[in-house]
């Protein structure tokens, strides 16, 4: 399973911990309330730790693993939270212990099959596996979303993986053998200034495989734009996501 690991971010790892969105707090109250019991979550891909830490509040232990020994590295500890590094499709984790299984902003990187045989195994009966990801970030003044659109879908479009295009459609795209569960819309939104919004635009994949191409950093140019709409430089703007989630229960 190793070999099949596509590792679009370990060499960003400092910047995907630093400046990442958190998600919304609603979420992780809405999926604790449909597990019956709050032993064990796993969170899979958990990066540096995202989703990792907010479970940790609910249950009594989290395995949060990463194939990404770089990203498992740059993780925040936590008593109750055990990091590993481990491919989705082989967890380590004993058969018929989980309660939770969580995938925050990579179930389109898995092998679905090989990730879904997993999750059968680990979760108890009547676990739940809840995946979501985000699409692209709006900002408050259209100015500025349309210079982070064009950024997306023109300075860095044709550096993105292909397998970005099950976030654009918001996940439908993948296949779901669970029994699927209706969920409440969720929004997930932050306050942040310039420097933070640019240091986000360079956690993403393809701007990490552009300058790898071209040993530039394709913000530079951005920023000097953005700053002119931007306003002084310590203002926050609101930057806000749209939210996928698909959750099922364990047959």
């Amino acid at each position: 399973m190793e070999a099949q690991f596509k590792d679009h971010f370990s060499r960003l790892a400092a910047q995907y911990s630093a400046f990442r969105p958190l998600y919304p707090a609603a979420l992780f109250d809405y999926l604790v309330g449909l597990c019956p019991e709050h032993r064990l979550a796993w969170d899979c891909a958990c990066g540096s730790g995202q989703a990792s830490l907010p479970l940790a509040g609910y249950f009594d232990a989290v395995t949060a693993t990463d194939a990404s020994a770089q990203q498992i590295a740059a993780a925040s500890p936590h008593p109750r939270v055990t990091y590993r590094v481990a491919p989705a499709e082989e967890s380590g984790i004993d058969a018929a212990s989980v309660d939770l299984v969580t995938v925050a902003q990579a179930m389109h990187w898995f092998d679905c099959g090989a990730f879904y045989r997993e999750v059968n195994r680990v979760l108890r009966d009547r676990g739940v596996l809840a995946v979501w990801s985000y699409g692209n970030p709006v900002v408050e003044g259209e100015a500025l979303t349309r210079l982070v659109t064009t950024f997306y879908s023109q300075t860095v479009g044709e550096y993105w993986p292909p397998e970005r295009r099950h976030v654009e459609a918001g996940y439908r795209t993948l296949p779901f053998p669970f029994k699927e569960v209706q969920t409440p819309n969720f929004e997930m939104s932050e306050q942040w200034t310039l420097e933070q919004l640019l240091g986000y635009l360079r956690s993403w994949s393809a701007t990490g495989r552009y300058v790898a191409q071209h040993g530039t950093d394709p913000v530079v140019a951005l920023e000097s734009d953005m700053s002119q709409a931007w306003g002084p430089v310590e203002h926050r703007r609101r930057i806000s996501w749209p939210f996928i989630l698909r959750v099922g229960r364990r047959s």
